[in-house]
Parts: C-alpha cells; structure tokens; sequence
C-alpha cells in the first residue's frame, strides 16, 4: 500500500511539473522584464545626466525615447492573451492530466512489479558481466578445442567453468577428455564423479560412485572422492559406515580445510557430530549443559584418558578399543588414534576372532595400515 501512495505522490508531482509552466503567462512574464528594463535606464540617464557624462539636450531626448518605450511596454500587459494560444495550452494541460498516467500505466504493467525485490544496480552489472564473461570464456574455448581436440589443458579449464554454469552434461565430456589426454589422476576421477553426480541431481550414482572408487585408489587422501564415498554410504542407508568416512576425512584434515563445514554438517546430518564415548551418567549431562566449550573438551579428554588407562588393563575388549582410536580422530589426535590401534593388535593378537573383528573397525576409521 505504501508503494501505491508513493507511485501516486510522483505522479501528481510528474502533471504539477508540467502544469506549472503552462499556467503562467510568458508574454507577461518578458513584458514585465522589459518594463523594469525601462525603468532602470530612466535612472540611468538621471544619474550620468547628474555626472556630467551626458549633456541635457541627450538626456531629454533618450528620456522621452525610453518613456514611450515604457509606456508602450506597460500598455501591453493589459490586452488578453490570443484564443489560439489558450486553446493549445487547455489541450496540453488536459494531455498532461489524463495522458501521462495512462501512459506510465500502460509501460508499467507489462514490465514492473511492485512485488519484485530490489536488485543493486552495482550488483546487477557484476553479476551480468561475470556470467557474460564466463560464456564468453566457454565459447573461445570451445572453438579452440574443436580444432586441437587433444588439448588436454584446454578440457581441463573448460570442465569446471562448464559446471559452473550448470552444464553438467557437457562438464563430464570435458572431464573425460582431460583424462584421455592428460592420463589418470585423482583429482580428474573426483571431478569427473561430482560432474556426474551433479548431472543426475546430486545423486551418486553406481557409475559416479566407480569413480570415486578410482580416485581412492589413487590417493586415499582424497578429499573430494572421501566425501563423495561417504555420500554414497549416507543415500545407500548405511550412515554408519558414511560416518566412519567423514570421522576419518575430519581427521585427517587441516584446521583450515575449506570444506571441513561441509564435512561436519553432513556427519551431523547422519548422527556422527561427536565421538562414541563410554556411557554417561545423567549427573554429568545434564552438568555438562552448563559447561563451557573448554570445560566440556576437558571433561571429554578426562573421560578419555580413563578409558586409554582401562583398555591397558584389559585389553580383550574390542569395541572399547574402537571406541578409543575413534575418540582420537574426532579430536584431532590421529597420531594417538595409530597408537593406541597399535596396543589394541598387540591385545588382541592371541585371538584371531578378535583381531580379525579390531581390524574391520579399524579399516572403516581409515587406519587399515
């Protein structure tokens, strides 16, 4: 409503603005000047007639000239202003009231929209000269390609512009002839699965999935392909196993890993935010609501420590071990995670159920080493 009285205000100031100048009279506004143009000579002829710098005889003829000038000049205000000319404003005026609204009605319906959100001018040229610039980008890229078909660099820089711009189709055939001509790699495998999996909606699909299979296998550490794999674990309903993926990738992780969020969100989503501790006793949740971050880290490493100092005095308890080396990873620790899957072989060496129990586990955390 308030934008409709803001659209009627202008209006209304657009018709005054022109009205205005149509309501008064030129004529009389130019004979007006002229009459205090005759004045002010009048007074201009007294005052160097009194100087000296005129003689007396100059002076009375110029006064009479001006005077009749005057009095020609002041008569002509009172005749009316021509039939013809009143007639054209009339119709102007009437133009100005009932045509220009029609006509900003008129351009504004098919083109405007109260309920549009505004969108920043210096925004808009940006985000249009981003996108103007990437099809560009694309379209010389793609003529270069077509006469050097086995420019593996040049499939490399087109696949990622390629799916940014929502081409997903055609990211993956960019990605598969960077790998054709560029050879293996596990950065190429990954992109080439998210390439597919963004063309099938974000599904990871059994072909993406062999992919990022690959790129495992040539770099475990693979970020990407270690998330992608998780993913697929996650949409296959096994969000265990899809948060054992993300627990290990975590680990591994640099602090100011980009895409540890994203991670943490996803482990989050499946039920894995925070590590597989021994039991707690409703005393100390409900104390540790009230705990600061520091507090509460602290009362988690001491619940830790207590299950390290357990584990070594009785070593038989597999899923305690699992337990502890998860533990570890989650808070960062990768180096105590090794070590204590170390002391739990050496535990459990003497029974081959055990052991061969401790190492799947171990395999799903990313120590299978």
């Amino acid at each position: 409503m308030t934008l409709w009285f803001v659209f009627a205000l202008m209006t209304v100031a657009a018709i005054f603005a022109v009205l205005w100048p149509l309501g008064r009279s030129g004529r009389a506004q130019n004979q007006g000047s002229e009459v205090a143009v005759y004045k002010d000579q009048l007074v201009e002829i007294e005052r160097d007639l009194a100087t000296g710098l005129i003689a007396a005889p100059e002076a009375a003829a110029a006064r009479v000239e001006i005077s009749r000038r005057l009095l020609a000049a002041a008569g002509s205000e009172l005749v009316s202003e021509p039939k013809s000319s009143l007639k054209w404003r009339r119709a102007a005026a009437v133009l100005a009231l009932a045509g220009l609204p029609l006509v900003a009605i008129g351009v504004y319906m098919p083109l405007g929209s109260p309920r549009l959100p505004d969108f920043p001018l210096a925004q808009r040229e940006r985000g249009s000269g981003m996108a103007q610039s990437l099809e560009n980008m694309v379209v010389q890229v793609e003529q270069h390609l077509e006469k050097n078909p086995t420019d593996g660099r040049g499939w490399n820089v087109l696949g990622p512009v390629l799916q940014r711009l929502g081409r997903f189709d055609d990211a993956v055939r960019a990605y598969r002839n960077a790998l054709t001509y560029n050879g293996e790699s596990a950065e190429r495998r990954s992109d080439l699965g998210e390439a597919i999996s963004a063309a099938a909606g974000g599904v990871v699909t059994a072909e993406a999935k062999t992919e990022f299979e690959r790129a495992h296998a040539l770099s475990a550490d693979d970020p990407k392909a270690n998330y992608f794999l998780g993913l697929a674990a996650e949409q296959d309903g096994r969000k265990d196993d899809a948060a054992n993926i993300w627990r290990a990738l975590l680990a591994k992780a640099p602090a100011d890993a980009p895409w540890r969020p994203l991670v943490q969100t996803s482990l989050a989503r499946v039920g894995g935010g925070g590590a597989t501790l021994p039991a707690l006793s409703d005393e100390t949740l409900a104390a540790s609501k009230d705990m600061n971050e520091g507090d509460r880290n602290a009362m988690v490493r001491g619940m830790v420590e207590r299950l390290a100092t357990r584990l070594k005095q009785n070593g038989d308890d597999v899923e305690g071990w699992l337990r502890l080396v998860r533990a570890y990873l989650v808070m960062g620790d990768r180096d105590k995670a090794v070590g204590a899957s170390t002391d739990a072989r050496q535990a459990v060496a003497s029974d081959a159920a055990r052991l061969r129990q401790l190492n799947e586990g171990l395999k799903t955390l990313g120590l299978d080493g």
